[in-house]
């Protein structure tokens, strides 16, 4: 048993070893995919102008993210399809920690609480969140 538990230990070890010899790690993406209800892209637009650049654009101005984009899906596969996507760049998987403080922190000095939560609000009512993914860009060497 000694062995077994010591061999598997030294695979978790060399595994990732062998895996980084063929890449190197970049950036963290967070992608949020978001359904639009029809009709209400204009109305969901204006939100993202209005109070989520301002938000982002302050974390970027900190140093808390590298950068974000927001994507639109031209070809939809099925109704239930997303239509927009926004992706938040962090430097590495460490600077992700304690975003949640340091995001409601900004939240509260460029919005303010009680906005941000009439903007949250209304956002429920003209979209969807289809998913969210982390991503980890790798360079190939």
């Amino acid at each position: 048993m000694k062995r077994i538990c010591g061999l598997f230990a030294c695979l978790l070890f060399v595994i990732p070893l062998i895996a980084q010899e063929h890449f190197t790690e970049g950036a963290v993406w967070r992608v949020t995919r978001i359904r639009v209800k029809p009709a209400q892209m204009d109305a969901y637009l204006a939100t993202l102008r209005q109070a989520t650049k301002p938000l982002l654009d302050e974390e970027k101005r900190q140093g808390i993210i590298v950068d974000y984009k927001v994507f639109f899906k031209e070809t939809l596969e099925n109704p239930q399809d997303w239509n927009i996507a926004l992706a938040v760049q962090y430097k590495n998987h460490a600077a992700m920690d304690g975003l949640t403080a340091k995001g409601e922190a900004i939240r509260d000095k460029v919005l303010g609480k009680q906005a941000a939560q009439q903007v949250a609000e209304k956002r429920v009512e003209i979209r969807e969140i289809v998913g969210s993914e982390l991503l980890q860009e790798i360079m190939l060497k």
